[in-house]
């Protein structure tokens, strides 16, 4: 069993919905156990427009492969109507591949530890709530990063 790590948004339609039936959805993926989920986060669009987005994180252990689990996520995303249109598009539901165990991947499909993730708060404080001693391979302690994403708005809803 791998231990991943999920990064779960949404801004259009029922955002909080969706973020909700992603968490549920990844409790029941064929080959996945949740093991643990952060509360909600509103957080502005970063380098993107439309509504505020709610965010959350997530904790597997997984049978699967990397890039099995990167397709099981995505087949969500389009259970939720996921679109592409453009880079940082709004969207119905994103689920990024943050961490996959220790590993270090770089493929044409998939970059773990996910490139941005040290840099937003919508990803970093939901995944402190969830492990707080996290490490992230390459990088170190991911709370050695908070400081420098304390400036980004977020807010931990009920």
């Amino acid at each position: 069993m791998i231990t991943a790590y999920i990064g779960i948004g949404a801004n259009l339609g029922d955002a909080r919905a969706n973020v909700l039936d992603a968490i549920e959805r990844l409790r029941g993926a064929p080959g996945c156990t949740l093991d643990a989920a952060s509360s909600l986060y509103r957080t502005a669009p970063i380098d993107s427009s439309g509504d505020d987005y709610i965010n959350a994180a997530a904790r597997i252990h997984t049978t699967l492969d990397a890039e099995a689990l990167l397709q099981t996520l995505q087949g969500i995303e389009q259970a939720h109507g996921r679109e592409r249109p453009y880079r940082n598009a709004p969207r119905t539901l994103d689920l990024d591949l943050l961490l996959y165990g220790g590993e270090t991947i770089t493929s044409p499909t998939l970059t773990v530890p996910h490139p941005r993730m040290t840099d937003r708060a919508f990803v970093l404080i939901p995944l402190l709530e969830i492990q707080p001693d996290l490490m992230v391979p390459g990088k170190g302690p991911a709370a050695s990063f908070a400081p420098m994403v304390q400036n980004q708005g977020i807010e931990k809803l009920d």
